[in-house]
């Protein structure tokens, strides 16, 4: 074959001479447990030859590229002994490891046979699957700690007799463009039952970055589950983007709704900025179901749905009924009309694996600061740290043999209380200040007030046990040591 120019054009051209249309074979086992594991840098805010502060802005910065993301999120374009470990035969358990860049992730393995297991970033803030693809995949601005661009993990489609491109017509095609995805299709009449165009390609914007590619189906492997024709993203341009995602959110293509998961909860491990080789597990129950048991040990609240429904991007989110706030012993007043999304979608507060940091609303942030620097008043800000790390507020306690830290406790419909200890809310600076690790957007501007008023971020989740209860749409959650 004649060289090309690089463009996506090219690559999607070699993408589709290099699928084959076999199909794969299926199994029936019920439970999946993968391992969780963090996704963070080498960096360590202890660490002597660290820069905690840059750390710390880095970590913030992206927090709020994802939380303008969110807000503004629509459909993809086209281009042209602890709770919950007695499992049954009828869970998947999976490693979930924590890396430095921000997040979470899986490792999953697909094709026929099946190819080396890949890593992929736990989002369920995102529904589509996708994994970097062909031997022409390239990262645009990928230099992250611990990862070469060069060598990202690619999925190979001419090495799968499973992989088969998803056609114009085939209902999937639609989960990602909507109904009328026919329309995009020149050529292809409603008669015409054999079309032979593929669905259109898609690009998908992220809060840092894009990814671009085809839909493939494809035979996802577990340990003891095969799940064959599973619609998954075969991206061969990407921007920012140093690992695969697995969408986990309440779309038609997430990864939960292909496999009809009953619940999937997970423990997100104490982050220490590194990509230390830890994990703990992230448990998929493909079971039949229980009825409305629940899990001992575990609080619920409802999950609420976004009153645009499923037509828009937020209908994807997983929003809680977050009723207070409380900040040591005081209520900190908030309008209802943030803390539920309106009939305009915008408000509500959503669950978020893929932000790090919890963001809240400007007035809700304000009213949350001002509080901790009411009842901290003893203690000096240290605005040379607010400024350097984008974080506040920040106080400076050298020289203080013990520091008092208000209590951060959320309350939720149904009055499930979520008491968060302080390593969750407060982040230290060397030995001598303190940061506030909640944030908002000081930018003004149209995207103001859009989209979740509050997003809660892993960071603030980490050492929960967290249950997300699809079949009884309810939220559970209890504190946990994670290992």
């Amino acid at each position: 074959m004649a060289a090309c120019p690089f463009s996506l054009i090219c690559l999607f051209s070699l993408l589709i001479l290099l699928l084959t249309t076999d199909a794969g074979a299926g199994s029936s086992a019920a439970t999946v447990t993968v391992p969780l594991t963090p996704l963070s840098t080498k960096h360590h805010l202890h660490h002597s030859d660290s820069d905690p502060l840059k750390i710390l802005h880095s970590l913030a910065s992206s927090s709020l590229s994802r939380a303008r993301h969110l807000k503004t999120k629509t459909k993809p374009k086209t281009k042209d002994s602890n709770i919950g470990s007695n499992y049954s035969n009828s869970l998947i358990k999976t490693p979930l490891s924590v890396h430095s860049y921000g997040g979470y992730s899986i490792s999953l393995s697909f094709g026929t046979p099946p190819q080396a297991s890949t890593p992929f970033i736990f989002d369920t803030g995102s529904s589509l699957v996708w994994f970097p693809c062909t031997s022409r995949y390239r990262c645009v601005d990928c230099n992250f700690p611990n990862v070469d661009p060069s060598r990202i993990p690619a999925f190979i489609p001419k090495r799968s007799s499973s992989s088969q491109l998803i056609g114009c017509q085939n209902p999937k095609c639609s989960w990602i463009f909507g109904p009328n995805v026919e329309s995009r299709c020149k050529g292809c009449s409603p008669r015409n039952k054999t079309c032979p165009l593929a669905c259109p390609s898609y690009l998908l914007q992220y809060g840092l970055g894009f990814t671009a590619g085809l839909l493939l189906s494809e035979t996802l492997r577990f340990p003891s589950k095969t799940v064959p024709n599973f619609l998954a993203g075969c991206s061969i341009l990407s921007d920012r983007q140093p690992a695969g995602i697995a969408g986990f959110g309440r779309s038609s293509e997430s990864l939960p709704s292909q496999l009809g998961l009953k619940k999937f909860s997970y423990c997100l491990l104490s982050r220490k900025f590194d990509d230390a080789p830890v994990s703990s597990n992230l448990v998929l129950d493909t079971g039949p179901g229980s009825g409305d048991s629940k899990t001992p040990g575990l609080s619920y609240t409802p999950f609420y749905k976004n009153p645009v429904g499923s037509s828009s991007a937020f209908g994807e989110f997983y929003y809680v009924g977050l009723r207070q706030i409380i900040v040591g012993s005081k209520h900190v007043k908030i309008p209802y009309s943030y803390l539920v999304p309106g009939s305009d979608g915008n408000g509500g507060v959503i669950v978020d694996s893929g932000s790090t940091f919890t963001f809240m609303e400007g007035p809700l942030f304000e009213a949350v600061a001002k509080e901790f620097i009411r009842q901290m008043g003893n203690y000096s800000r240290a605005a040379d740290v607010e400024k350097k790390s984008g974080l506040r507020p920040c106080f400076d306690i050298s020289g203080k043999k013990s520091v008092y830290l208000p209590e951060l406790i959320l309350k939720f419909k149904g009055g499930a209380k979520m008491a968060l200890p302080p390593e969750n809310y407060f982040a230290l600076v060397g030995n001598e200040v303190l940061c506030l690790i909640l944030f908002t957007d000081n930018a003004a501007g149209p995207a103001l007030g859009r989209g979740p008023a509050i997003i809660l971020g892993d960071f603030q989740l980490q050492n929960f046990y967290l249950e997300f209860d699809l079949a009884n749409d309810r939220f559970g959650f209890a504190k946990q040591k994670c290992a």
